[in-house]
């Protein structure tokens, strides 16, 4: 079994793919779309597309592009669009988001968990930046320590700033931040439970399957490294931005 469809069975209970709760997302999406019928709106990196959907979902005057890697989570966007009645309103690329060549400029440009596509938030919001419209929002996800890590932790998920730093490095870009939504205890936890758990119970409902313990051991490292290595540092932070006065 490889990354993309370990990654796609664990985010089953929880589509989008960071540790945002529903009412977050509907907050951040009501500062981050553009006010009037007729924006457009990227997600550079979309996944399954779930950011896009919602967003689709709630402002009817919206179209929308998504663009990713991954084949099967682009053709899980697609099905599930379909499903919800907003396909014809969206468009999905199939490709590296930093190399995407837009046909033309966005209202809103979408990058929730997905800077590493770019090597980090500064690339990202370069790219970001290339793709707005003149009076356009970036809406960025991004992980970052809430506290002390530890070196296994650091190992783990990589040099992350800390929250203030990391606002720190957006606005000294360029960018003023006008709406924010730090994860709570409650979401962070939630979003990896939902990760392992998910993950365990399709192993378990599927035990006679050659990848069922290839997936109870991912979920189990998955779980052991949060529980015992990250969970205490761990933050993530959504942040809408929009370009400073030059």
């Amino acid at each position: 079994m490889d990354r993309e469809e370990i990654s796609r069975l664990a985010h089953t209970d929880h589509p989008i793919a960071a540790p945002v709760g529903d009412d977050a997302v509907r907050r951040i999406l009501a500062h981050a779309v553009p006010p009037g019928d007729g924006a457009r709106v990227l997600d550079l990196g979309c996944g399954g597309g779930e950011w896009l959907l919602r967003a689709l979902a709630a402002y009817p005057g919206l179209r929308a592009t998504g663009v990713d890697v991954s084949a099967g989570a682009l053709a899980h966007a697609r099905r599930s669009a379909d499903e919800r009645g907003v396909g014809e309103r969206l468009t999905l690329h199939h490709g590296d988001a930093a190399r995407f060549a837009a046909p033309h400029t966005y209202d809103l440009v979408i990058c929730v968990g997905a800077t590493h596509a770019f090597g980090g938030l500064p690339a990202t919001l370069a790219a970001a930046r290339r793709h707005l419209a003149p009076g356009g929002r970036v809406l960025v996800g991004e992980s970052h320590w809430a506290g002390d890590p530890s070196p296994e932790a650091v190992e783990m998920l990589g040099e992350l700033a800390g929250l203030a730093e990391t606002v720190d490095l957006v606005t000294a870009d360029g960018w003023a931040p006008v709406h924010g939504h730090i994860s709570t205890r409650q979401e962070l936890d939630a979003y990896e439970w939902a990760w392992t758990g998910a993950l365990t119970s399709w192993a378990l409902d599927h035990a006679q399957e050659p990848d069922a313990a290839q997936a109870l051991a991912v979920a189990a490292g998955h779980r052991d490294g949060w529980l015992r290595v990250y969970r205490d540092a761990w933050g993530f932070v959504c942040l809408v931005l929009r370009p400073s006065p030059a």
